[in-house]
This record gives C-alpha cells, structure tokens and sequence, in this order.
C-alpha cells in the first residue's frame, strides 16, 4: 500500500519565484509537487502551508507550529515532509529533534539552492528524494534528506552558501544516501517502540556568544539582565580569556550566580571542545556550573538548551542537557 504522507510547506528557496526585490517565496505546495510526479507513484500526499517565509525568517515560534502540525496529525499519516529553506533548516531539524522524540514514524526535511523553477535546480531532486526517503519502510525520526545525503536532525549544519552539497553531518556519519529512490543504509540504529513525546515549549531567552580576540567582558552586563541560558562559542578547545584581570571569569560567575545555565562550545567545526586541557578552560570549574557541549552542533546547542530551559533550571537542566537524544552528545 502507498504511505501517506503530510507534506508541511513553511517557504525558502525551493518556494521561490524572482521580484524586483531578489528572491521570495511564492510557489504553493501543489505547484511543488507537481515538479516531481514520480512521488505520486510511492505516496499518497496531502498538503498543508503554516507559513511560507525565506527561513532567515523562521525561529522558535515557528519551531513549535511545524511540531504541533506532526502532533495533531501524526495518527492521519505514516510521515511528514517539511518544505524549509536551507539558511536555518539546521536550526529547525534540531529544534524539532527535541520537540519531537521517540517517533517511529519519519519527519523529513528538505529545500534547495535554487528554486524548483530554475533550469540547473537541485530542487527535485532534493524533493523526490526527501519523500521516496519518508516512505519508505525502515525510515523515522527527524532527519534533512539533501543532495542525496541523510542527515540526523541533530548532526547537521550548512557549511555551504551556494553548491548543492550545502549540508555536512558534522562529527557522525550521514545515516544513509539515496541511490536510485532508496536509501542505502550506513547507520541503522533502532526504531523506537512506544508513544512519540512531544514538547510544547522552548525558552528563547537563549544567547550566543561568539568569542573574538580583544572582546570586552562587559558584555556579561547585558547577558545578566536579558538571557535565561548562555552558549559560549569559544575558541580552540575552549576557555575564556584572562585579560582585565580575570573579568570574564567574574562575569560569567556572575551570570551562574543568578541561577542562569552557560554552556561551552568552540567555533571549530569538527572534534568539539576539551575544557580540561587548557588553563583557560579549566578556571572555568571555578565560576560555576558550567556545561560543555563537547562535540554537538551550535545549532543542536542552542536549541536543546531552549528545550531544556523551558524544563528544568540547575542540576535538572545540567542532567538534561548531558542526555543524548538522536546521538547529540557523546
């Protein structure tokens, strides 16, 4: 029999139709879908369109409305395909990987570089493949089906602005790839038994601090008054610079002081952090709890830590956020 699939239309550059104004979501999901009749002989699609936003656009409100759609229909369909642009799409598997959990039923997300209506698109391919991907028998969770690669939802970050290789599985191998319509299997892992969980907040009082050399420390000013949850991106392995005679340092116990939750992460892009290893790192054990990401995405950081924040505070929130969901952390 054909899965039924939901196909969940929120815009970007698949969408797109060119204005005076540069590139706009425009197209509707039905015209999409008609750029790959192949897919009708897999699945029977329905479709429904939240919103239709260039995903510059496209943050945590956004996050929880694609989530409840899965909810409110997960019994109705054997899989959901989520139409999204490519610049936050990473943001948004990973949102939904923590909104969404212990589905055995498949929630796919795919976009484009150039719109389904360009002549040299990667478009529909990325559109067949996502919902041949969705209906196929061994496939669940959230993942990003892109340029043939399958992606864990929290493992992926877009490392490129225009190739049609725009997606990397950052320190994990992609699951799978697509070969003639199927997925070829690297990862297998279990299908989850039981009921899906899914979560109905997030805590967007969430900031990222990006280090560079010479920042002031008074930034720390700001962070107290505003955000509930700090992600550090710091240099190398991690740690924070000794200038100012240790402000950084005094600013961040400052910040745990108040019973805010900090986590450390690096900008390097593979291999992740080691607080241990330097000085610099290892002062941070004086400020507090500090949490580290090791070798999780920004990306899957910054959201689990919304995800968390809107659960728990303290140790809770450190032991919620130290547990691996869809090998995030490990």
């Amino acid at each position: 029999m054909k899965k039924k699939i939901l196909m969940i239309a929120t815009g970007g550059t698949i969408a797109s139709k060119e204005t005076s104004e540069g590139l706009a979501p425009a197209i509707s999901p039905n015209e999409l879908l008609a750029c790959v009749p192949e897919v009708a002989e897999a699945c029977d699609v329905e479709t429904v369109r939240p919103f239709n936003l260039d995903s510059t656009n496209v943050y945590a409100p956004h996050w929880l409305e694609i989530a409840s759609i899965v909810e409110r229909n997960y019994a109705a369909y054997d899989g959901f395909v989520v139409t999204h642009g490519t610049d936050t799409m990473a943001y948004t598997a990973a949102a939904l990987s923590y909104l969404i959990q212990n589905s055995a039923k498949p929630v796919v997300l795919t976009g484009s570089q150039r719109s389904v209506y360009s002549r040299d698109t990667d478009a529909r391919r990325n559109l067949s493949d996502a919902f041949l991907y969705c209906a196929d028998s061994s496939a669940y969770g959230v993942r990003i089906v892109f340029d043939g690669s399958v992606i864990l939802g929290t493992r992926a970050k877009k490392t490129r602005t225009r190739s049609f290789n725009a997606f990397s599985s950052i320190d994990f191998p992609a699951v799978a790839v697509m070969r003639d319509g199927r997925p070829l299997r690297y990862v297998s892992g279990s299908r989850p038994s039981g009921e899906p969980k899914f979560w109905h907040k997030l805590d967007r009082n969430v900031f990222v601090l990006k280090m560079i050399p010479g920042l002031r420390a008074d930034i720390f000013d700001y962070l107290c008054r505003s955000c509930d949850g700090l992600v550090i991106e710091s240099f190398g392995a991690g740690g924070l610079p000794d200038y100012e005679d240790g402000a950084f340092f005094k600013g961040l116990a400052r910040f745990l002081a108040l019973g805010k939750t900090a986590v450390l992460t690096t900008q390097a892009e593979h291999e992740g952090s080691s607080m241990d290893k330097y000085a610099v790192g290892r002062k941070l054990r004086s400020c507090g709890r500090v949490i580290e990401a090791g070798c999780m995405t920004l990306e899957a950081a910054v959201t689990k830590l919304m995800w968390v924040l809107a659960l728990a505070r303290g140790e809770e929130a450190e032991k919620l956020f130290y547990t691996p969901v869809e090998y995030d952390i490990f």
